[in-house]
Parts: structure tokens; sequence; C-alpha cells
């Protein structure tokens, strides 16, 4: 997911950041009001927790905000789900199986699983999900690509058949909540924007624009019942005052802490702090539709002129792990590849035999996410070292999404959330005819090598295939990746049961307040 997703789909999923409101009127969706702790008779006490932004609506299926999904992912539920391992394990689907030609998988659903209305969920209402996705072209049907159809063979049994094998099917429909199983008569009435109505563990009370959202343990909860029995999240745009509210009991969570002062904050008894390291990656690509930039020798001359250890903590303050490939070292899919290292010598030889000295570049960053423009600052100090003029355009995000579409850059820095597979690292990105090639990266190797290693069912073979693509992707600056960064989350010591997650999903199910 880049944030937009690609921060989602960015697919897994863009993620994209919106930027909260200020003020707004209260919606009471379900009769509740804003809730206090006993909501739904739980007794199990209201979490309040602080997001960095508002969400820019709640229907799964369109929105790429990950404001958005740190509510969803306690309201909906997919067919199956990432465990603390990101190894997918059954949710809505108990069990399931694959023909012998890999192209015919069959879902059995759990019985007795209601939405939050009471109605119960059927084998249609995954129909419907998946095939409005795919015929609505919504955010993520990118995923559905190699998908014939989907039908219901009875009411608790789904068939999905293929055009090709897909060993990273389950990944695909289970990775995030962007893949949920909605209501369809939530989303023919257009409630589903404000009131989603889904299966997980906790329902939709209230949404007072500009402020809150109230969520209700739901107690027909198909698995255990939420040990919370409601949980707010407020919308704090502020790191400072994020932390502030955490350290005086106004909130009892929080992702949104200051990075530079996470290290003084560990150790201390009045907060809990969760860092693990995440499937993220940033980088910065260049426009290879434009001279000079068509040129690899420009592109691996701005991989050469770099310092990655001072970008990463100009960045992230020494929350991340610098990485030269997309995948992350605790990944199984790693590949330890890291031909650059800081030559600025070799960087202005490179530019010199392209015949690009004194190279301006115009490189996009958005202040939607900081750690952009603090890496970009960075970044022209040392390519100023090697002729490169480095000028820093800052966009809000819906700008540069729309600039990065249309190719109106010479560069841009960003990053990528929530992968799990390694084709959603790689295909879109850098498959000539990829979704997200924004930079217009084409290499015929590379194409065949990612679409053998999609369909590759053996492991081993299937990791190899990726990694001769990921040496070319790098060796030929496709992206010019940077680091890791690691999921940084604080909480209260009451908040008991809760854990942070390398997809940085926000999981409240097993949380509780107190002894």
């Amino acid at each position: 997911m880049r944030f937009r997703t690609r921060l989602t789909v960015l697919a897994a999923t863009l993620l994209l950041v919106a930027t909260a409101c200020s003020g707004g009127d209260g919606v009471d969706v379900d009769g509740g009001g804003g809730g206090g702790g006993d909501a739904d008779g739980s007794g199990g006490g209201q979490l309040v927790a602080a997001i960095a932004a508002e969400p820019d609506q709640l229907d799964p299926h369109k929105t790429t905000a990950y404001a958005s999904f740190q509510v969803l992912e306690n309201v909906y539920d997919t067919l199956v789900q990432p465990d603390e391992n990101l190894d997918m394990v059954p949710a809505l689907a108990e069990s399931w199986e694959t023909s012998d030609d890999q192209l015919t998988w069959t879902f059995k659903l759990r019985d007795g699983v209601t939405f939050h209305n009471g109605d119960p969920l059927t084998a249609e209402d995954v129909v419907f999900s998946y095939n409005r996705i795919i015929d609505e072209e919504l955010a993520n049907s990118y995923r559905f690509e190699a998908i014939e159809s989907v039908e219901a063979t009875d009411d608790l049994t789904v068939e999905i058949k293929l055009k090709r094998p897909t060993p990273s099917l389950l990944a695909q429909i289970g990775a995030f909540k962007g893949m949920a199983i909605v209501h369809e008569q939530n989303v023919t009435s257009g409630a589903v924007t404000r009131n989603p109505i889904g299966t997980g563990p906790f329902k939709m009370e209230s949404y007072t624009s500009g402020d809150s959202i109230q969520l209700a343990a739901y107690q027909d909860y198909w698995g255990d019942a939420p040990g919370l029995a409601s949980v707010r999240y407020t919308f704090v745009s502020e790191p400072s005052v994020a932390l502030a509210n955490l350290q005086s009991g106004q909130v009892q969570w929080t992702d949104n802490l200051p990075p530079q002062q996470v290290a003084s904050l560990e150790g201390q008894d009045s907060i809990e702090i969760g860092r693990v390291p995440s499937n993220d990656y940033w980088y910065f690509a260049t426009n290879q539709a434009r001279k000079p930039f068509d040129d690899p020798r420009v592109r691996q001359a701005l991989a050469w002129a770099i310092d990655r250890e001072s970008i990463t903590e100009a960045a992230k303050f020494g929350l991340a792990t610098m990485n030269q490939t997309a995948i992350p070292e605790t990944s199984k899919w790693y590949y330890d590849y890291a031909p650059f290292e800081q030559d600025p010598g070799r960087a202005k030889q490179l530019l010199q035999e392209a015949g690009a000295t004194n190279l301006t570049v115009d490189m996009m960053v958005t202040n939607e996410f900081p750690e952009t423009i603090q890496a970009a600052q960075v970044m022209a100090s040392q390519l100023d070292a090697v002729g490169v003029t480095l000028n820093i355009r800052t966009e809000d995000f819906a700008t540069w999404l729309d600039q990065q579409s249309q190719g109106n850059f010479d560069a841009f820095m960003l990053g990528w959330l929530g992968n799990i597979d390694p084709d959603d690292f790689y295909y879109s990105q850098h498959h000539s005819s990829g979704s997200n090639n924004y930079q217009k990266f084409q290499n015929q190797e590379v194409d065949m090598l990612l679409d053998e290693a999609r369909t590759e069912t053996d492991q081993e073979s299937r990791k190899d295939l990726y990694d001769q693509a990921v040496k070319i992707i790098v060796d030929e600056a496709s992206y010019t990746y940077l680091y890791n960064p690691e999921v940084v989350q604080g909480w209260s010591p009451d908040l008991k049961g809760y854990t942070a997650r390398a997809d940085r999903a926000i999981r409240f199910h097993e949380a509780s307040l107190g002894d």
C-alpha cells in the first residue's frame, strides 16, 4: 500500500494521509451518541487514540488514506489476514484449497458471521465485494488482474478462478482492509463513506468531522469479544501535541510521536514505546521520459553522490535501517545487495561521460510527509558537491500525486507502506506496463523476470527470479532506495494486549485497559 497504499495502492496498498479539518458537526451513526466507556455493555473501558489526520472517507474500497485504514482495520474483515509474522491465516474464510493446476481456489466461509446490522455474511457478499473492486476499477483492482471469475457455489463457499497460477493470491486479497468484505446495501445507499458496516470487532457509533470517530465493541463478533468497550479516534496533526496528550492521560495510544524524542521516551515508566522494523521503504526516482535521466549513467551518478546514512538520520533520527533494495532484511524475501556508496569522484565521472555536467534537478517532495523535505535538503548539499543543483519543489500531497501522474517532474521522493509479497514491492513499480511505473523504467529482462516470478509456485525459484530482477532494478537505478523505517508507537502502560506490527495494522481487538 503506498501512502496512497503506495504510501498504497500503493498497494498495498497507496496510503494517503489526509490533513485534519477543524470544527464540524457530529453525526450519530448508530443511535448511541458520542459513547461512554460501557458502549454495548462491554464494560471494558474506552480507549482514546490520537491519529495524525482525519480520514478522507471510510469506504475501504475507495479510500487510499492511511488515516482511514487506522480506523477501518477494526471495523472490517478480509477472507484471510496477516498474523504477527505477516503469514496469511484464516479470517472470514476458515479454510481454503487449490486445484492441482493452481487455477481454482475454493474458500469455505465461517458459519454464523454477521454484519454489524445483524445481517448474515454469505458468499454473495464476497462476490459483490470483489466484483465491485474489479468492475468499478477501484483503487486495488490491480490486485485482481489474474482473476477470471469469482462465484458463490453455495451460501458459505466462494470459488475464485484464475487466468494463471498466482502464488501471491492470499496476500493480494488479505494484506490490508482495502480488500474488505462489505455490506451491499451499505455501499449502494452511499452510507459506507461515513457509516461503514463491516463484520469486524468494532462497529461505527459516531463521527464528528474535524474532531473524532467513535467505535463501539461488536458483541456478536465471530471471534473473541473485544476487551475494550469502545475506541475513540481523535485527529491530532502535531506530534508534540499528541505526545503531550499521551503524557497527560487524555489519550492512551498514538503513532504520531516526534521522532527526535523517541529515544528519550524509551525506558520511561509513564509511556510504553513500541518499535518494530516495518515493511515500508523510502526512495527517490528520476523521470526517465526526460533527458538526461533516460541515461542510466546519470541515475547511477545520483546514487553514487549521496550518503544514505546522513539522509536517514536527518529524516528518521535513527528510526530506520538503510537499505539499497525495497524489501527489509527481516523478510524471507530480502536480497542482500548494496552496490552504491558515497563516491563523489565516480559520480562526477559518470555525469561527464553522459554529457550531463552542470545538471539541475527538480525534486518534488510533499509537506504532508516532512521526511521527504528533510531528506531532500541533505541530498541537495551532497549533489552540489558533484556539480548537480537540486531544486526542491514542495507540494501538498494531492498536487504531488497529480504532478506525478502527469509526469511533471525531474525527480520525486516518497515511500510505499504495507507490502507483504515481493510482487507488491516490484511489479507495478518497475514492470514496463506497471500501473505505478511513473518513472517510466523499461527493461525487457526485468519484465520477463517479474512476469515469471509472479506465476512461479516454488518459493526458492521464485525468490531467485526476484533477486535477479532486483539486481537490475538497483543497478540501473529505476528507484534509488534509501531506507526501511521503523513502526514507532506509544501507549499508556494501562493498555494491555496491544502490540505494534510491521505492517502498521492498528488492531485493538485483543487490547484492554487496566490490570
